[in-house]
């Protein structure tokens, strides 16, 4: 796909983005709706940190365009692109610490989507909050069953 850098993603685009997302993909057409429009887009340079490990987050990502390295404890561990999501437990613990440290690879566009906007969203539709906690717990558990794989 050829980079959407300067241009603005319609909401449609959006939309079929978010669905591709493990985080969002059980969420109906009109909750994936509602969440693109409040998620905010940004263009960002290669090289850029995104979040660092150990560091206060307030929102989660969603890449649209581009790629970013993840590091854990210095030691990079693994490559994220096009629909993959990442800061997602800020969303359920706003300021809580980052796992794990993300710099852009090369230039990128991304979703974000803060803290407060899904908490808010979530009063108002609260299958949103379930379907993501259940995301969030499946990663968590493919997480720990390849930390006990080693």
């Amino acid at each position: 796909m050829a980079s959407k850098r300067g241009r603005r993603w319609s909401r449609d685009a959006k939309v079929k983005h978010l669905a591709e997302v493990p985080l969002f993909d059980a969420c109906s057409k009109s909750e994936l709706t509602r969440i693109a429009s409040l998620a905010d887009e940004l263009d960002v340079p290669s090289g850029r940190v995104l979040m660092r490990q150990g560091e206060y987050g307030h929102e989660c990502f969603v890449i649209l365009d581009g790629t970013a390295r993840v590091s854990f404890r210095g030691r990079r561990a693994a490559k994220l692109g096009p629909g993959d999501c990442f800061g997602e437990m800020a969303l359920l613990q706003p300021r809580g610490k980052r796992s794990a440290t993300v710099t852009a690879e090369t230039d990128m566009d991304l979703l974000v989507l803060g803290s407060r906007e899904f908490s808010s969203m979530v009063e108002k539709v609260p299958s949103v909050g379930r379907k993501v906690m259940a995301a969030v717990a499946d990663r968590v558990r493919e997480a720990e069953r390849g930390q006990t794989a080693h």
